[in-house]
């Protein structure tokens, strides 16, 4: 039972969550508005779990003296430091003004740029094995890759006015139409996931096999 009860409250709430959004009626509206709220405060708490399971993984390799525990340390030390200056300051944490958001600009966002600018070279590194002309479409991305680069950037201009342009149309066309049919591919998945779910199909969120 521990199995078929998770499986049939998915079933009826999947179910009511289709009915109270293609049927406006005031009836099934307002717990379809409370539903949405439960899912939110749900996800709260998931934050929650999510910093006790990083304390409980991080702390254990701090107590055994594992590889890197001293950077460990400091991740703890940061995430508590961070909650006591949030906590301390109440609403007026989000003020530009707050030691809150002091921490957030000095740290976070520095260290968040730093990755960004690493993944710089990473993406460099994969652009150079993907645009090895091997066939008349690596050509074609090749070209349209070296386009936009160049449409990107000043000197696109100064070579010549048409390269933006180029570049423009190469963003709002193409792009645009594989960048839908990827998402039309994504929300027919996600739609196949969730009957799945609803149908009891995919059990794995009860610890059990997916069937197939």
């Amino acid at each position: 039972m521990k199995r078929e009860i998770p499986v049939l409250i998915t079933l009826i709430v999947g179910i009511y969550m289709l009915l109270g959004f293609f049927v406006p009626h005031p009836a099934i509206a307002t717990l379809y508005g409370d539903l949405q709220q439960w899912a939110i405060v749900v996800v709260g708490c998931t934050y929650v779990l999510g910093v006790a399971n990083l304390l409980r993984i991080n702390w254990q390799k701090v107590a055994r003296r594992e590889h890197d525990w001293l950077f460990k340390a400091v991740l703890i030390a940061g995430l508590f430091a961070t909650m006591a200056v949030g906590f301390s300051e109440g609403p007026r944490y989000s003020e530009d003004s707050s030691k809150f958001q002091w921490i957030y600009r000095t740290f976070y966002s520095s260290m968040a740029a730093t990755m960004f600018a690493l993944l710089a070279f990473f993406i460099a590194s994969a652009a150079f094995r993907a645009f090895r002309i091997r066939s008349v479409e690596a050509m074609l991305l090749a070209i349209a890759a070296f386009i936009l680069m160049l449409g990107r950037v000043p000197l696109g201009n100064a070579i010549h006015p048409l390269i933006p342009e180029a570049a423009d149309w190469l963003m709002e066309i193409p792009q645009n139409a594989a960048k839908r049919g990827i998402l039309i591919g994504a929300a027919l998945g996600v739609m196949a996931t969730g009957i799945r779910l609803i149908l009891g199909i995919e059990k794995t969120y009860g610890g059990g096999e997916a069937s197939s």
